[in-house]
């Protein structure tokens, strides 16, 4: 099972590859974090910032992980829409829970 919540249905084929890809990470922290970040923006996502957001996975995970959970600051060249906006989604639900 991935975690997933959301279908891929009436997506588009780059948006369903960016929502597989961001629920099979390697490491689960990784998945958690981007898959239900995915799950519930990527439908609504602009181009840019799914431009944004596909290199961003092209990041390693123990690069990655400490900036999305705020560990580390995020350093000025990533310093991107998209990378705020999953930093600030995790910091939502983290409050949810």
């Amino acid at each position: 099972m991935t975690g997933t919540t959301r279908s891929s249905e009436g997506l588009d084929i780059r948006r369903r590859k960016l929502l597989f890809r961001s629920w099979h990470r390697g490491m689960r922290e990784m998945d958690l974090i981007l898959g239900s970040f995915a799950d519930a923006r990527i439908a609504d996502l602009t181009h840019a910032e799914l431009d944004q957001y596909e290199r961003l996975l092209d990041v390693s995970d123990p690069v990655l992980l400490p900036l999305a959970t705020g560990e580390q600051p995020i350093p000025d060249g990533n310093d991107n829409e998209i990378l705020k906006k999953i930093v600030a989604f995790r910091q939502a639900m983290t409050f949810q829970s």
